[in-house]
């Protein structure tokens, strides 16, 4: 049955949850990163909040397909469940590269993009925790996108930095292979973050 009463609610708790899962996925990263020995453990964690946030996303599709009246567009709800689930999906697949090819110690710069995306994901859990009042926070959810999107480019110039460092110092083809991927994984995952934040802009202009 269609809900004719737009449940505000219950939409804008699942987009916090998602957001606090995906901030969840940055930190196990973010300690793999800084202790590499316990990766083969943090697997098991990963794939947890991976699966939480298949959960969520699922969870949020089914209440749109229920839901007459929605709160937000439903092509923007749609959109901002699987987007947040992508960015679990590329820290997940970071993970699982480094066990696969055996990495090993991680470059200073994989550790500072992991750092990168803490500070990320801590800003989507402040912007989905505003979200549910678009016009009395307009200007607090503005200011977190762009802190988004500054953390975005801050990420861009420590991949192009690390990968020219790579090419520089590393003799041996293979590792720079390994790598170079590990860290492109990482820097899809922020270029998703700065997507979200660029619909939740749009949103915002269209409700504040």
């Amino acid at each position: 049955m269609f809900g004719l009463k737009p449940k505000e609610d219950e939409f804008f708790k699942l987009f916090v949850e998602s957001s606090m899962v995906l901030r969840e996925g940055a930190y196990v990263l973010q300690s793999v990163m800084n202790e590499y020995t316990q990766l083969e453990q943090k697997m098991a964690q990963i794939s947890d909040i991976e699966h939480k946030a298949d959960d969520i996303n699922d969870a949020i599709i089914d209440k749109l397909n229920q839901t007459f009246i929605t709160p937000l567009d439903r092509e923007d709800i749609y959109s901002l469940a699987t987007m947040l689930d992508d960015v679990v999906d590329f820290l997940q697949g970071t993970m699982q590269r480094m066990v696969l090819y055996k990495a090993g110690k991680p470059a200073p710069g994989a550790v500072q993009l992991a750092n990168v995306l803490v500070d990320c994901t801590e800003e989507m859990v402040a912007v989905f925790t505003l979200f549910k009042n678009i016009k009395g926070n307009q200007e607090k959810i503005l200011s977190h996108t762009h802190k988004i999107a500054d953390l975005e480019t801050q990420g861009d110039n420590i991949y192009r930095r690390e990968v020219a460092l790579l090419f520089e110092t590393c003799s041996d083809p293979i590792e720079v292979i390994k790598w170079k991927e590990i860290l492109e994984h990482m820097e899809d995952a922020l270029d998703h973050c700065e997507d979200i934040a660029d619909l939740l802009r749009g949103v915002v202009m269209k409700y504040a």
